[in-house]
């Protein structure tokens, strides 16, 4: 993997980290669904991604430091854990949400994160916290409330239920 980027454009340097569409699915999955084990990331994305491109963009991911591969034992699962860097493409994954409800057809059950995201943005901050917790052991603040995980996926059940009739 290439250390250095290509020109000094900081657009440039993160595209080529993040510029692929499995890579921020990868992130996705990983940021927003709490997959965090090789068969978990392949079992249950929602656009099918082939065991050879997820294997190859954990590697990736791996490689540029947004997240670390803790190797398990003989016959167990290894599991990937989110960097801080990995953590800070929350923002942008809420961004490229936000643009993609303006301009791009979407279904209610599965944009309701980056609408909620969008319409309240400390929930960023609040859920950037709780990966911290979850990837990094950084203690939060609690509020004592819901935690802006358990907000997200009661709006995403929400949806869905409404979809289901």
């Amino acid at each position: 993997m290439r250390e250095e980027p290509r020109s000094g454009c900081a657009i440039n340097a993160a595209v080529e980290v993040l510029g692929d569409p499995w890579t921020l699915i990868v992130l996705r999955d990983v940021i927003f669904g709490g997959r965090r084990h090789f068969r978990e990331l392949l079992a249950r994305n929602d656009e099918g991604i082939a065991s050879n491109i997820l294997a190859a963009r954990l590697r990736k991911l791996v490689g540029t430091g947004l997240l670390t591969r803790d190797e398990a034992p003989r016959g167990r699962k290894a599991t990937y854990t989110l960097t801080e860097a990995g953590i800070q493409t929350l923002p942008v994954m809420a961004a490229l949400g936000a643009w993609g409800l303006a301009h791009r057809p979407t279904t209610p059950e599965l944009a309701i994160r980056a609408r909620l995201l969008a319409e309240n943005p400390h929930l960023v901050d609040e859920l950037m916290d709780e990966l911290r917790e979850a990837h990094l052991g950084i203690a939060r603040e609690t509020t004592g409330g819901p935690t802006a995980s358990e907000r997200l996926r009661q709006a995403y059940e929400e949806a869905r239920a409404a979809q289901a009739g």
